[in-house]
């Protein structure tokens, strides 16, 4: 029987603007143009990096387009279509998002924002009704402990060099895989988390990004337990809500 398929965004660069630059001309201009209180925007690279050169691993964070679209790329995929994966966020300040797979997310990224921001200061999306994306404050240990995995697999440049067909492979005959992926722009794991896994691969001599490891792996997953010719012979897909509208 062919289990879920789970990929956390591990450490993602998506967060509010802390609460020490709320003060900041820059955050305090930006807040104005966009109406809202510093405490629901998201830090963003983009608008935001002359002021982040104080906070703590600077470098990992301000990037939520990463998250954007490595979600576009998992729920989008035959995988998702037939409910067998399951995605999580988890922001570098350790808030766990649970991403319903039958969520549509809009693909315009200012949309995206405003959803995020939404979902920070609400706690769910939609506010009202069944969930759609659920934000928690909850460690990565904590949630695997909820998962209860058969096998951690986290992709890594100092990890042990596999191709990515070995390193599906050895997941695709586990029973509860979960697979860790960076959602960040530079930099590795920390260690508290590295410690987590089973075990933790390269499978480039180069860094990929994070939405062309998400894609690759969850195609050569449904390779490997030959999803694509199962769908071809008739298999259903599931119904999707969406959030574009």
């Amino acid at each position: 029987m062919i289990k879920l398929l789970t990929i956390i965004l591990a450490e993602s660069a998506l967060e509010v603007i802390p609460k020490k630059l709320w003060k900041h001309p820059v955050i305090k201009r930006y807040s104005e143009k966009r109406g809202k209180s510093p405490e629901f925007l998201l830090l963003d690279r983009s608008y935001h990096h002359a002021v982040m050169k104080s906070l703590k691993g600077n470098e990992k964070r301000g990037r939520p387009d990463i998250v954007h679209f490595a979600l576009l790329e998992a729920l989008a995929s035959p995988l998702n279509k037939e409910q067998l994966l399951q995605v999580y966020v988890h922001t570098v300040n350790d808030y766990m998002i649970m991403v319903n797979p039958q969520v549509r997310l809009p693909k315009n990224y200012n949309r995206f924002i405003g959803l995020m921001e939404q979902l920070f200061e609400f706690g769910k999306i939609p506010p009202a009704g069944p969930s759609l994306l659920t934000l928690t404050r909850e460690t990565l240990s904590r949630l695997l402990q909820k998962i209860k995995p058969t096998l951690v697999l986290a992709f890594t440049r100092k990890g042990t060099p596999y191709t990515l067909e070995d390193a599906i492979a050895k997941i695709s005959r586990e029973e509860n895989p979960v697979v860790m992926i960076g959602g960040f722009p530079h930099g590795h794991f920390s260690g508290k988390n590295l410690k987590l896994v089973d075990e933790a691969v390269s499978i480039d001599v180069e860094m990929l990004e994070t939405w062309t490891v998400t894609s690759r792996v969850i195609y050569e997953y449904e390779r490997a337990i030959s999803l694509p010719k199962k769908r071809l012979s008739g298999s259903t897909t599931s119904s999707e809500d969406s959030l574009q509208e």
